[in-house]
């Protein structure tokens, strides 16, 4: 190679997936690196600086890729910035190779050989190697590759100063060769490969042993036992996000509603000014910040199960359960997260092998049940079916809502994988790592990066959101208005004011004549056939940032106060005895259940739709999400409210 004009300024970490790349990334990088998008795509990189000698180097952690020969979207990205076509080329390649892997990495090496630029490699999972009685000859290693090779034990941190060390050599150096042999064929390089592993890779009959990762994968890979321990492991990762972040969520939440009360004292005597602060600014925050704990909790143990090697044989497990309708194995884990909250289901999609797959899982994620769904479900099931049927089929109807949006969800992909997101599945592909014990400190690092990604960008949309929704609800008034709507109040009979306040009253008039208010009255004939009269059109409305907003907007607009939950026995009874003009009652199983079904279906969550803006960098995704998701919503809605009045009635 012509010697370099100036010093080393880009080091890239490359090498195969599940090598080790990231935890020597961060163990070379420490404190001194961020997550960006690469320039004009979705992928992230992780960038770091390190200081070698008297200069300080730009870090790159590149996609894990088998071959320079790429085969997905991501491969595609890796060899791109490789090869100098993302950015500036890499000064120096630091080529991480799996000890108990050594083949496939070395036929990758051998590629990276050619390309002309300097590298040294780092060897890791050696540990791993010689507890199965095969140990790595590094110097004959070193030998048949003529480049100097360094074992790392990553989690432990053994190898990195000698690692630095080597790079501050070669760095030094005024000519740097990059010498090793060119091949012609695919089966050349892998001759090359399989003699390198036979000189350096050691293996003594008398400590010859069965290893424990083999041991261990007869029964996490058996087709019946490893399919219960896993429904096991999904089980206890789910719960967790499930119960662990509730009290954190609460906490936050009355944290946010005891500051607003503090906030609100002062301003009380500028209603909108105490509006805007409380519902509108101190709402939006809180609106963004009670997500965190799910999504912390869900990456802890996407972390943890990524760094003990067992993602990997979960994903081989579910591949041919997703297969047939275009989803990769790697989708159970964004599917089942989001059965506790679409946003970070959605950000663990980020798993995905490749663009389209990551695509597929981002579009169908929302329709799974989330948690902010089940007061909705059980107000409704608590004012109408349960009266009527009885606990029975209320735990029924509870189940089957749970349900819905997954059967859903199956036919949808399949669709959207042939008709909107065309292109063949990306074969399933994947090296089972050997077991080992994560790297605590990687698992929290990615916990802290994911959180600082979604309050830095999906936050910003909530925010602006919430605000655009508070205002639409609050304006018009006056005071002559609400004079008018005192005298209406006081005109009410006795035994309305008994339990209903003049405040609540007053509220729900507010709402009835807000912007938001006066479009639900406009868009009434459109939900009509679905059962949905002005006053649940407007709650739907006004429900289209987050979903549970629905009960404390259907509290105020018949007359109760925001204050009400899914338990609120006034707020059932409201909705049992309020009528249409012509005196029918409002509700009767069609459309509770049209409703229920519509609540499952829309996508009803402004984070959500923030976050696959975010995750796909575009406005065309959370469009047509928002679009597919409420004209299905409709759709089911309107059939099934239909029906019961034809068939059952």
């Amino acid at each position: 190679m012509t010697p370099t004009a100036t010093r080393l300024r880009r080091i890239a970490i490359v090498g195969n997936p599940n090598a080790g790349k990231t935890s020597i990334f961060n163990l070379l990088t420490g404190s001194h690196q961020k997550v960006a998008n690469y320039p004009g795509v979705t992928v992230e990189q992780s960038i770091g600086n390190l200081k070698l000698g008297d200069e300080n180097f730009e870090v790159i952690d590149v996609p894990g890729v088998y071959s320079i020969n790429p085969m997905s979207h991501d491969e595609t990205i890796a060899v791109e910035t490789i090869l100098g076509k993302r950015g500036p080329a890499p000064d120096l390649l630091l080529v991480v190779i799996d000890a108990t892997m050594i083949e496939r990495g070395l036929y990758f090496l051998s590629q990276l050989n050619e390309i002309g630029i300097p590298w040294l490699s780092a060897v890791t999972m050696v540990d791993v190697l010689a507890s199965s009685g095969v140990e790595l000859n590094t110097a004959a290693l070193e030998g048949a590759l003529g480049h100097t090779i360094i074992p790392v034990t990553a989690h432990k941190g053994r190898g990195i100063t000698r690692l630095k060390e080597a790079m501050a050599e070669l760095i030094a150096r005024e000519e740097t060769e990059v010498k090793g042999p060119s091949f012609e064929s695919i089966e050349a390089r892998y001759e090359w490969a399989e003699a390198v592993r036979k000189v350096s890779v050691v293996e003594n009959p008398a400590l010859k042993i069965r290893s424990r990762t083999d041991k261990i994968d007869k029964i996490l890979t058996h087709r019946v036992w490893g399919l219960l321990i896993f429904g096991l492991v999904m089980y206890i990762m789910f719960q967790s996000i499930y119960t662990f972040a509730s009290p954190l969520m609460d906490l936050i939440e009355a944290g946010f509603a005891a500051v607003g009360a503090w906030v609100g004292g002062p301003l009380a005597g500028i209603p909108w000014l105490q509006s805007l602060v409380v519902d509108g600014v101190l709402a939006g925050i809180g609106g963004v910040a009670v997500f965190l704990p799910q999504i912390l909790i869900l990456f802890g143990f996407i972390g943890i199960l990524e760094g003990t090697g067992y993602l990997a044989r979960a994903s081989f497990l579910m591949d041919r359960v997703l297969g047939w309708c275009g989803l990769n194995g790697k989708a159970f884990i964004p599917l089942l997260s989001s059965f506790a909250c679409a946003i970070p289901g959605i950000m663990a999609a980020r798993i995905m092998p490749d663009h389209r797959s990551r695509l597929a899982t981002i579009l169908v994620a929302p329709l799974m049940s989330c948690s902010a769904r089940l007061p909705v479900y059980i107000l409704l099931i608590g004012a109408v079916v349960e009266p009527r049927y009885g606990a029975f089929v209320a735990g029924l109807t509870l189940f089957g809502m749970h349900m819905v949006g997954l059967l859903v969800a199956i036919p949808t992909v399949y669709f959207l994988n042939r008709k909107v997101i065309k292109g063949g599945r990306v074969p399933f592909m994947m090296e089972l790592p050997a077991y080992q014990w994560p790297r605590w400190k990687d698992v929290g690092g990615a916990m802290l990066d994911r959180a600082k990604v979604f309050v830095k960008t999906a936050g910003t949309v909530i925010f602006v959101m919430s605000m655009i929704i508070w205002a639409m609800l609050y304006f018009p008034r006056s005071a002559e208005a609400d004079a008018r709507y005192a005298a209406e109040y006081a005109a009410t009979p006795v035994a309305y004011q008994e339990t209903h306040s003049e405040e609540n009253f007053v509220a729900g008039r507010q709402i009835e004549n807000s912007v938001l208010g006066q479009i639900g009255r406009g868009i009434e004939p459109v939900f009509r056939p679905a059962g949905f009269d002005w006053r649940i059109s407007t709650a739907i409305l006004a429900a289209f940032p987050a979903r549970e907003v629905l009960i404390s907007s259907l509290g105020i607009i018949f007359n109760l106060g925001g204050d009400v939950d899914e338990g609120s026995t006034d707020l059932r009874q409201s909705m049992q005895d309020a009528r249409w003009p012509d005196g029918r009652p409002l509700m009767n199983p069609g459309n509770t259940f049209g409703l229920m079904v519509f609540f499952a279906l829309c996508s009803q969550c402004g984070s959500t739709l923030a976050i696959i803006k975010r995750e796909t960098n575009s406005w065309k995704w959370p469009l047509f999400v928002f679009a597919y998701m409420t004209s299905l919503a409709w759709l089911f809605a309107v059939a099934i409210n239909q029906a019961y009045l034809a068939f059952v009635k």
